[in-house]
């Protein structure tokens, strides 16, 4: 089987890059794995778990482990190139989006969605000064029932 290795992009600080040149910058290699996990988080956007990931991969990448896209899932995390969105229970999903936005999350079904609402400089300012915190990330969070489980 012959892969064929697209460009894939990101932004990075307002500004489109190339993930391989992402990587390389950080000192990571480049496989197709790497780039097939990260088309997936970037393709679509229902967030999902690494399981998820696994099962959508696996029929083009039947030598890949789960353990292999949770090893990646941890260094795109750590390089900073995705999010890990922690829904509680032990359940993490991912995120290719990495710029601070809400999200909103089905305390029933666990569906995460993206909310097209920015995280405005006031409400962080307004933190940074209630707690005298220097504010490194922000992460929030809106929980309730989806249309799907309020009909159910």
């Amino acid at each position: 089987m012959v892969y064929i290795v697209v460009s894939l992009y990101t932004i990075w600080g307002g500004v489109v890059m190339e993930l391989d040149v992402l990587l390389r910058e950080r000192g990571y290699k480049v496989t197709p794995q790497r780039l097939a996990i990260y088309e997936v988080l970037q393709s679509c956007n229902m967030h999902p778990t690494a399981e998820n990931i696994y099962r959508i991969i696996s029929s083009d990448y039947p030598t890949m482990s789960l353990a292999t896209v949770y090893k990646t899932l941890d260094l795109l995390k750590e390089a900073h190139i995705i999010q890990e969105i922690n829904i509680g229970g032990n359940i993490s999903r991912y995120d290719a989006m990495t710029q601070p936005h809400p999200h909103i999350i089905c305390v029933k079904c666990n569906k995460v969605e993206d909310l097209d609402m920015q995280i405005t400089k006031s409400l962080i300012n307004k933190a940074k000064k209630i707690t005298d915190y220097r504010i490194q990330n922000s992460q929030v969070y809106f929980y309730g029932l989806c249309p799907y489980c309020q009909s159910t």
